[in-house]
């Protein structure tokens, strides 16, 4: 039943996402700004989810559904940003932010490194 939950909400975040991005572009909004709307919408709604609902008990099946599905699929920096602000709480700043930058970095050297070895030498 879990990986059912996540499956169906994954696939309507996954939806969600697309018709955003594609609903701004028609009115005029320009790239990367229906991915700024859709991390930062996703990051809210995921950090209100977080809270409603806790982290365990009752509302596990719904944090399933929402939180890994939905969210994950809409965005998974919705998640990268719930992560920094518990790590912040828990660790505080210096980990939190060795976290943040050091995640950018690394993600988009791997993109770059992805591209490159897929494009023989050059990125797109």
């Amino acid at each position: 039943m879990t990986w059912l939950l996540v499956a169906v909400g994954g696939a309507l975040g996954a939806t969600a996402r697309f018709a955003v991005a594609e609903g701004l572009l028609r009115v005029g909004v320009d790239t990367p700004v229906p991915t700024l709307v859709v991390n930062v919408l996703g990051s809210a709604v995921l950090g209100a989810l977080i809270v409603a609902l806790g982290v365990e008990g009752e509302g596990h099946r719904l944090r399933l559904l929402a939180g890994i599905g939905f969210l994950g699929s809409f965005t998974t920096f919705s998640t990268f940003s719930v992560e920094i602000v518990r790590l912040q709480a828990d660790t505080g700043w210096m980990r939190a932010g060795l976290y943040a930058g050091g995640s950018v970095v690394l993600g988009v050297a791997a993109a770059l490194a992805g591209m490159w070895l897929a494009g023989a030498g050059r990125p797109s």
